[in-house]
Order: C-alpha cells, then sequence, then structure tokens
C-alpha cells in the first residue's frame, strides 16, 4: 500500500527563483490548473525523495508577506490557516534570493511563526562571489532557528541536500520566531481570552486579513471590533513589520556580510541604457523587430513540412481506406482542421520562446518599468503592463493577472482594452493571410511579412493604450495609486526553465485549440457534406445538365487550357531530348487522353463546389454573407468568422476543412495552396486579394472573437455589463475598420 505524497508548499518573493528551484524539483512532472472555484493559477509537480517516497508540490503565487494586498497573495495565506484544507502543506519550503536576503526573510518569519515545519532556500549562490556576499550559515542556522539551504538552481547545487531533508520533518523546529504580543499585549490578549483554543499568531491574521480558515467565524470576528479599530489594527501591522525587521537585522548582523568594494557597475550601465527614455523605446522596439524577423526566417523549413505532411496524409487516407463517410470525414474534416492549427507550432514556439528569454534574462521586468512612463497618461500604471505583455500569450490569464492591480480603476480599464493585445490565437489568422497577401520582399534587411506582423502587434497594443484613455476619461471612479517594483539582476536565461515554458505553453495552445477545432470540423464536415435542399439531392443532373448546355464556367476552362498548354510543353520537350519516340498521331491520341482527364477532375471539381453551396452550411453562409461581403468576404470567410467566436485560431482551421470538403482531394495540396487558388465564382479573381486580406487582418487585430475571454471578464468584474460592452465595441469598431480598409484598397 503506498504511501500518502509529501504535501510540499513552494513560497517566495517575487523574482527569487522559485520557479527555477520548482522545475529543478518536478522536471516535468507538473500540472497547471485553477484553485477550485478560482481563477489563479496553479502549479503542482512531483518528486521522488531519496527514501523512495513522493513528494507534491504546489509552487504558490509569489508574494512579499502574509499581509496580503492581493488576490494572488490571499490565495498563500488562505493555504497555509485551512488545516483542512486540500493543499496544506505537511512542510513550506521558502525560496529566498541571496541579493535580497533582508526582504525575503519576512515572509520567510511570517510562515514560520505558523507553527509549518519551515526550510528555507538560499537561492542564486553562484552569484555570491561576484557579488561580495558572505554568508555564515551556521549562524544564521541558529538565529533563524530553521535548517538553510545554500543552493544555485541554475547549477542544479543544493537541490539533494533539499530533497534530503524533506525525509526529515521531524528535525524541524516549529517555534515562532516572534512572540506576537509585542505587537500589542492588550489587543492580542483580549482576542486569546475571547478564543482561548486558537493559535494567537493565527488570530493576529484572520483578524487582520481577509480571510476565515479557522474555528473564528465572521461574525465572531465583528464582534472583535470593539478591541481595535481599523486604524489601530494598521497601526499593529506596521508594528509587527518592524519587530520582525528588527530581529532580521540581527541576524544578518552575525550570518551575513558583503564586500561592498565588488563592482556593480554592470547592472547600473546596463540600466542607464534599457531603462533610459528614448534609448529604452528604441532598444525594445529594435528587439521586437529582431523577434518577429527571425520567428518568420526560423520556422518556415517546419512549417512547410508539416503542411506538405498533412496534404499528404490526407490524400493518402482518401486513396487507402474504403470510400465512405468516415473516410470523408477523416481526410477532409478532421486532418485538415487540425492540420490548420498543427502548422502553426512552429512560430508559436518560437514566439514563447523570446518571451520566456525575455523573463528569464530580467530584461521583461526593465520593459515593465519602461512603459510606466507611458502608461500613466492614459489611467494606467507599469502594473498593467503585465497583463498587457502576457496577453501575447492568452488574454485569458493575462486578465486573470489584473488581480495583482490593487486599484479598482486601474484593473477595470486594464482588464477591458487587455483583448485588443495580440494573442498566439491570433497569430495563425495573421501568418497565413500575410503570407497570402504581403509579399516576399525586404526593407533594409526585414521582410515585408516580419514588417506586417509587428506592426499588427503595435497596432493592437497602440488600440489598447487609446481605448484606456478614453475610459479613463469617461469612468467616473476615483483612483490613485503609486507603481513600485523590484528590479531583478541580469541573469543567463536557465535552459531547463526556458524548454518546459516553451514546451507547456506550446502544449496548452495546441490542446486547447485542438479540442476545440476537431469539435468544429467535425460539425463542419457534416454541414458542408450534407443537405436538404433539392438542388443538393440533384447536385450531379443539374451540374451535368449546366455544363452540357452553357459549358463549364470560366475558371474552370482558363485552368484546363492552362494545364493542356503546360502538358503539351512538357510533352514536346520529351520528344525533342529524345525522351519519348512518339509518332504524331501517338502525340494526339495522349493529349486527347490528357483532356479528358482534365475534363472529368473539371466537372468533379464543379460538382463539389455545387454541393458546398448548396450544402446546410452552403445556406447558413449564403444567409451571412450581405453582413460580411462589403468587408470583401465571401460565404465561406463569413463561416470562418462565425466559427472562430468560439476561438480565434479556429478561423484556419475551418477554412481549411471547407476548401477540403469542397475539393476533388485528387491533388495533394497544402492549406496556403487550397487559400490562395480559392476565387469568387462570378470573377474569377482570387478571394485573398491585398484588399480583402488586409480587412481581414484587421478585423482580427480589432475583434473580440473570444468566448472564453468574454466568460473571464465577467467572473473578474462580477457583472455580464462590461464583457457585453467590450463584445459590442469591439466588434462594431473591428467591422467598420475593415469595411474603410477594404473599400478604400479596392
Amino acid at each position: 500500500m503506498s504511501k500518502k505524497a509529501l504535501q510540499v508548499a513552494l513560497l517566495g518573493n517575487p523574482n527569487t527563483g522559485k520557479t527555477s528551484v520548482f522545475n529543478a524539483l518536478t522536471g516535468l512532472n507538473q500540472k497547471v490548473g485553477n484553485y477550485p472555484g478560482i481563477t489563479v493559477e496553479k502549479k503542482i509537480g512531483t518528486c521522488t525523495l531519496p527514501n523512495g517516497n513522493t513528494a507534491s508540490i504546489l509552487d504558490l503565487p509569489g508574494t512579499y508577506s502574509l499581509n496580503t494586498t492581493s488576490i494572488d497573495e490571499s490565495i498563500a495565506v488562505e493555504i497555509l490557516l485551512n488545516k483542512n484544507g486540500k493543499y496544506y502543506p505537511d512542510v513550506a519550503v521558502v525560496v529566498a534570493e541571496v541579493e535580497n536576503l533582508k526582504r525575503n526573510l519576512l515572509l520567510f518569519s511570517q510562515i514560520k511563526d505558523l507553527g509549518i515545519p519551515t526550510i528555507l532556500v538560499i537561492n542564486m549562490a553562484d552569484r555570491m562571489d561576484k557579488k561580495g556576499i558572505s554568508l555564515d550559515l551556521d549562524t544564521l542556522s541558529k538565529t533563524l532557528d530553521t535548517h538553510i539551504v545554500l543552493c544555485s538552481a541554475r547549477k542544479g547545487t543544493g537541490l539533494d541536500e533539499l530533497k534530503d531533508l524533506l525525509t526529515d520533518i521531524p528535525s524541524l523546529s516549529t517555534k515562532p520566531l516572534l512572540d506576537i504580543s509585542r505587537v500589542s499585549i492588550s489587543f492580542i490578549g483580549a482576542l486569546q481570552k475571547r478564543f482561548p483554543n486558537e493559535d494567537a499568531y493565527k488570530l493576529w491574521l484572520v483578524t487582520t486579513q481577509d480571510v476565515n480558515f479557522t474555528e473564528v467565524t465572521k461574525k465572531q470576528l465583528e464582534a472583535t471590533r470593539d478591541i481595535a479599530t481599523k486604524a489601530e489594527l494598521k497601526r499593529y501591522q506596521h508594528k509587527e513589520t518592524a519587530l520582525r525587521y528588527q530581529m532580521i537585522n540581527q541576524a544578518l548582523e552575525q550570518g551575513f556580510r558583503i564586500d561592498q568594494s565588488k563592482d556593480r557597475s554592470l547592472r547600473a550601465r546596463l540600466d542607464r541604457i534599457l531603462i533610459h527614455k528614448v534609448w529604452g523605446y528604441l532598444i525594445f522596439f529594435a528587439v521586437l523587430l529582431l523577434i518577429f524577423q527571425t520567428i518568420y526566417d526560423w520556422s518556415s523549413y517546419p512549417m512547410d513540412a508539416i503542411d506538405a505532411w498533412f496534404a499528404s496524409a490526407s490524400s493518402w487516407v482518401l486513396e487507402t481506406l474504403p470510400a465512405g463517410p468516415f473516410t470523408n470525414l477523416l481526410a477532409d474534416g478532421i486532418l485538415a482542421g487540425i492540420g490548420g492549427v498543427v502548422i502553426f507550432i512552429p512560430q508559436i514556439a518560437f514566439l514563447f520562446l523570446f518571451i520566456s528569454l525575455l523573463e528569464e534574462s530580467g530584461y521583461m521586468s526593465r520593459v515593465v518599468f519602461l512603459m510606466d512612463r507611458l502608461m500613466r497618461p492614459f489611467g494606467l500604471s507599469g502594473k498593467s503592463v503585465v497583463p498587457l505583455i502576457s496577453g501575447t500569450a492568452c488574454a485569458i490569464p493575462a486578465v486573470m493577472a489584473t488581480r495583482t492591480i490593487e486599484n479598482w480603476k486601474e484593473r477595470l480599464i486594464t482588464i477591458l482594452v487587455t483583448p485588443f493585445t495580440t494573442c498566439s490565437a491570433r497569430l495563425p489568422v495573421y501568418l497565413i493571410i500575410i503570407a497570402l497577401v504581403i509579399p516576399e520582399g525586404s526593407f533594409l534587411g526585414l521582410g515585408y511579412q516580419a514588417l506586417t506582423l509587428m506592426a499588427l502587434y503595435l497596432l493592437g497594443f497602440g488600440m489598447a493604450i487609446f481605448s484606456a484613455w478614453i475610459l479613463h476619461k469617461i469612468l467616473k471612479i476615483k483612483s490613485r495609486s503609486f507603481f513600485v517594483m523590484e528590479m531583478p539582476s541580469y541573469k543567463m536565461p536557465l535552459p531547463k526553465n526556458v524548454g518546459i515554458t516553451v514546451l507547456e505553453k506550446t502544449k496548452s495552445f495546441v490542446v486547447g485549440a485542438g479540442q476545440i477545432i476537431l469539435a468544429i470540423s467535425i460539425i463542419l464536415w457534416f454541414l458542408g457534406s450534407y443537405g436538404w435542399s433539392e438542388e443538393f439531392k440533384h447536385a450531379e443532373e443539374m451540374v451535368d445538365a449546366k455544363i452540357e448546355t452553357a459549358g463549364f464556367s470560366d475558371f474552370s476552362q482558363k485552368h484546363i487550357m492552362a494545364q493542356m498548354d503546360a502538358y503539351r510543353t512538357e510533352l514536346d520537350g520529351k520528344i525533342t531530348s529524345g525522351d519519348y519516340q512518339i509518332s504524331q498521331l501517338e502525340k494526339q491520341d495522349s493529349l486527347t487522353v490528357k483532356y479528358q482527364e482534365l475534363l472529368t477532375l473539371a466537372r468533379e471539381d464543379e460538382l463539389a463546389g455545387y454541393k458546398l453551396e448548396h450544402s446546410l452550411m452552403g445556406q447558413m453562409g449564403k444567409a451571412f454573407e450581405p453582413i460580411v461581403k462589403p468587408l470583401g468576404y465571401d460565404w465561406k470567410i463569413g463561416i470562418a468568422v462565425l466559427a472562430s467566436f468560439a476561438a480565434r485560431e479556429v478561423f484556419v482551421g475551418t477554412l481549411a476543412t471547407i476548401y477540403s470538403v469542397g475539393s476533388d482531394g485528387e491533388e495533394e495540396q497544402t492549406i496556403k495552396q487550397r487559400m490562395a487558388a480559392e476565387v469568387h465564382a462570378d470573377s474569377g479573381k482570387p478571394v485573398f486579394n491585398f484588399a480583402s486580406g488586409i480587412s481581414i487582418l484587421l478585423f482580427y487585430a480589432f475583434a473580440m472573437q473570444c468566448m472564453s475571454t468574454l466568460a473571464i471578464v465577467k467572473r473578474e468584474t462580477n457583472s455580464w455589463k462590461w464583457p457585453l460592452w467590450q463584445l459590442g465595441f469591439m466588434s462594431v469598431f473591428a467591422y467598420l475598420v475593415s469595411l474603410v480598409a477594404y473599400q478604400f484598397l479596392s
């Protein structure tokens, strides 16, 4: 019978390397989800201890202290107080950073006073020599009454010692470091008198925080208001912090030394450049240019290979499996739809790679600080940049990230404008349309396509800022806030952290999008393969009658003649070179056979197109077409726009499914080739031209197009008012901008 896994809570201030320690301990044995009933992300991983037991490690949100100021921080307090909770830890591991040990120890001292066995991990030990830092671990261990592990997650040192300590929890002291009654003997004494069975420090936390996980009820707590007013409680909190820092200073005086003569000028020199009011923005702009150009250059080969593989797989299925609905569903529905998303894995992975590198190196924090200057006039702060930048991955966690913003007006504005930021779900739409309508030339060594992609990202960010300015003016909510953040040291990104981040984020995108696309692809295949109208039921007779009386469409006739000319030229070349020894009569017979083959294929194409147009999906698309036709879209694009409301990336998968259903399946065509070959039936002109392409790009740059984001906005604002206003404004604005762009460019 297996033993219950050891419950380990991993805590620490932001930028202490807590995630690096978590990744080093758990590797890929981790799961990401939300706390029950709360839209705050949690990460749980497992590792095997030296004694063979398993440890379940919960990576709690970064927090500076147990005096909470955000929902993220309150999660840590609630878990540490709730002994009956699912995640209550057997042991707490507090990760501190060697350069900011004094501040980090405030959280450690508070957690230890909860009576939970606590281990202190001092991370980034590999930087001690460079920074002139020396530690007397024995003295610090005695003073802080705990076991201390000197660790470098980057180099993997200290982790084995940490695992050894996790196998010997009884050796850890649970004695408090601070007698909480020193804050106020009368107040703490009165609390203990009213609740004699409760721990004094837990009573203190329950009284001063918005948590309630002891036997004390909210009603009983209200009765303590006669003991101390809110102003007095706030004063007591400040006194607690001062007392703790006095104790921390005494500990560090004995066990911590720093050589001030060590050179610290490199960080200062870099900061003078990277957060300069002029050079900082130019460097950030150059970094973005480099990222988007590299995304295009590096990902082109794997994308072409993936695209060709799915085209080959679809053709192989049609040729190998018995003809029937299941084979058609597999080839034209499932494979085509999934292929429309899988093709973008390389570019999405590279995007997450670069974002992770910027975060790991410490540069992203400089960007946040830099952008605070830009945000203030628009009613936002530097903290708003975190959701806006993380929105490049997905708007859902970005909206949830606004919980770190204490000011309600700034938080609400950030929530409402974040969906303008270009997320990874828009990337497949951008990439396929840009490839179709933007030429492959370059300007000053930068490709037009890469420049267009970057322009779309900047356009989304610019619209978010402009919308924030408007909301700042019209929302009558009083607010005042200050932006304070820590600048982490510069460091080389840890390959393992970067790798896990890229893998997890890409996997999350593919799995999340894949589930939606698979379902929608099956539905679309059914809608495109069946119909109730008389035209659909008698499609063959009607198409044959049309061909007999009026011939093939202009596009089909031009296609047949072009194919015949190409075949004749190829045949003449082989005869001239001596590869073929045939008579003039045999040549004519070969041309006749080829012509008949092309007529048969043209008939199948026109039949497939006719059936698709009169299918259930075609009827739906035709009904919707008058709305999107002024934007330059046909009914097929209209269907894709509607389907993509579930998730933006569904747009490409939907078109891939539609064009597969409407093809004869004889040729191995990639998604891009199918879209490039699509023409208007009446004019024979390409559907995806420059004007319609720009219209689509602008529509997806500004439209909401995501049900999940709406649900999260409703949950975070606790009202349907804001998400409905958000959906209405963004949809109308996107439509108008796309309309003007298409009408002007066409």
